[in-house]
């Protein structure tokens, strides 16, 4: 349960409290048997002072204004971890028959001008493919930058943190990614969470059979394939291919916290598993035949992996008689017990008239003696997709250290044309100063920082700080802004500051000045290991 003082919302007016079940959380909230294995229905009643909207995961609510008392009822069964509550300065938009937005007031026009007729369109193509919505209503909150996520599918009302509310492209996939959580973890769940696959993976592949179907096209949805699986082999590359969480049925060992073993294997290693077997299908539409009577034997229940792969096989006795389960090298025990990358990855040929420029600017970059400097600024990046942005900006990261001349041009060419682009960009090109003690550009990495207060804008950039030679120039910048942190994001950042040294001094931030990048505190914090992970590629929505 997330308590937040009035200045830790946006709008500063009002407290603020919302809770985060996932994955075995709500045990914190109510009496409950906190696995995904059981569900049931549930009912609650909250009382709230005037002027404080309070809203639940629940199909049915009412509220009694002389006592101030809401009443919620989920009328279908959920595990307890999909049961969550948020109250605070929340106000209403109607975005279309069956959806509502919830945003503080100053959000709510944002909200609506970038969901407003969507949500019934991404929920009509699902419908079409896996069967009817079941929940009722869709409706979408928006919460202060505290959210420890990105976002998390609360049949009835998903949660989103606002700050994705200037990034389009990672808007658009994140809720079409949540409305397929209401067939793929809601309706139908993973009985352990051994095999979150089982909700991700197949989420993950139900969200971009939903965006091909609605937005773009293919040649879209292979773009944001390719940047996810990019992502993948990094974390791979980092962990290393033997480790244990690179499983699809990973061992929880006891006493270890499941929402750990939340990974991109969960989601993209999964969702090639899931790929496959639509191509075992010889047609994505016999696949999504099958996928809707999945769901329609097993909603309301939880299931394990071989209840996905027994009736796969049965739903195509021909496959079946070929015995594809035991193909040489794709065997389906193998795809769920042998560690390291996908044994197979999707063709994305379709999104090479996006991913093309990307490779070819990025060869323009790295390739020694760097003389296509010409060519390679004539590129317009504010004419790309995020994705393409993020996705050329990713793979200069992972080549982070360049040449100084390098990232001198680069900041020449693209500086001041990232500086007016979304937080998802911003943050990867002020990763690169970072990783490159870029000192020109070290002051764009403050005012970052100094306007940032979520999870997933601030500790990638204190980690690649301290990972490098500016840990006293993150110190600085910490002094200076904790007070408008969550005390969960404070002490995170505290922890990544003072790794492997005694607890932080205090620090007259009175003597701190503000209009030069020079590092002003004395270097306490010993350098980190050069092989920490960053959470950029780590962390995930659930």
């Amino acid at each position: 349960i997330w308590w937040l003082d009035p200045e830790l919302t946006y709008g500063n007016a009002k407290p603020f409290v919302f809770t985060q079940g996932h994955s075995v959380c709500n045990r914190s909230f109510f009496p409950c048997f906190d696995t995904p294995a059981v569900k049931c229905t549930y009912s609650a009643t909250v009382k709230a002072p005037a002027g404080i909207q309070v809203l639940m995961s629940a199909t049915q609510s009412t509220y009694l204004e002389e006592e101030g008392v809401y009443q919620f009822y989920m009328e279908y069964p959920v595990p307890a971890y999909l049961v969550a509550l948020v109250a605070g300065d929340l106000t209403h938009a109607d975005i279309g028959p069956r959806s509502r937005v919830w945003a503080e007031p100053c959000l709510l026009p944002t909200a609506i001008s970038k969901l407003s007729g969507m949500v019934e369109r991404w929920l009509t193509a699902a419908e079409s493919l896996y069967g009817p919505y079941i929940w009722g209503r869709y409706d979408i909150v928006f919460l202060p930058p505290s959210f420890p996520i990105v976002a998390m599918e609360n049949p009835c009302l998903t949660f989103i943190i606002s700050s994705i509310l200037e990034s389009d492209e990672f808007l658009i996939i994140d809720v079409i990614h949540e409305v397929a959580h209401s067939w793929f973890g809601n309706a139908v769940t993973n009985a352990t969470w051994e095999e979150m696959w089982l909700s991700e993976g197949l989420a993950t592949y139900a969200q971009r059979r939903i965006t091909t179907e609605t937005y773009v096209g293919a040649a879209f949805t292979c773009l944001e394939t390719a940047f996810r699986l990019d992502a993948l082999h990094r974390q791979m590359k980092l962990l290393g291919e033997d480790n244990p969480v690179s499983k699809l049925q990973v061992k929880l060992e006891p006493g270890v916290n499941p929402s750990n073993l939340m990974n991109l294997f969960t989601y993209e290693k999964g969702y090639c598993f899931v790929y496959y077997l639509s191509q075992l299908c010889g047609d994505p539409r016999h696949f999504d035949s099958f996928l809707r009577a999945y769901i329609e034997k097993y909603k309301f229940t939880s299931v394990v992996a071989q209840d996905l792969l027994d009736s796969f096989l049965n739903f195509f006795p021909e496959l079946k008689e070929q015995c594809v389960e035991s193909k040489a090298g794709l065997e389906f025990e193998r795809w769920l017990n042998a560690t390291g990358p996908p044994l197979a990855e999707p063709d994305l040929s379709q999104g090479s008239s996006l991913t093309r420029p990307v490779e070819v600017l990025f060869k323009l970059w790295t390739t020694e003696p760097l003389d296509s400097v010409a060519a390679a600024s004539s590129v317009d990046l504010t004419k790309w997709r995020t994705f393409q942005t993020v996705l050329f900006l990713d793979r200069l990261l992972d080549g982070s250290p360049l040449p100084h001349e390098v990232i001198k041009k680069l900041s020449e060419c693209y500086s001041s044309q990232l500086d007016s682009m979304n937080a998802e960009i911003r943050i990867r090109w002020l990763q690169i100063v970072v990783r490159n003690d870029y000192y020109p550009d070290l002051y764009k990495v403050r005012r970052f920082l100094e306007n940032q207060m979520s999870r997933m804008y601030t500790i990638p950039l204190y980690e690649d700080l301290c990972t490098g030679t500016l840990k006293s120039f993150a110190l600085e910048i910490f002094y200076q802004t904790q007070n408008q942190l969550h005390p969960n994001l404070r002490k995170t950042i505290q922890q990544i500051l003072s790794q492997g040294l005694n607890p932080l001094p205090a620090i007259d931030t009175t003597a701190v000045t503000t209009d030069t990048p020079a590092m002003v505190l004395e270097d306490k914090v010993s350098e980190a290991t050069n092989g920490a992970i960053s959470l950029r590629d780590v962390n995930v929505s659930a």
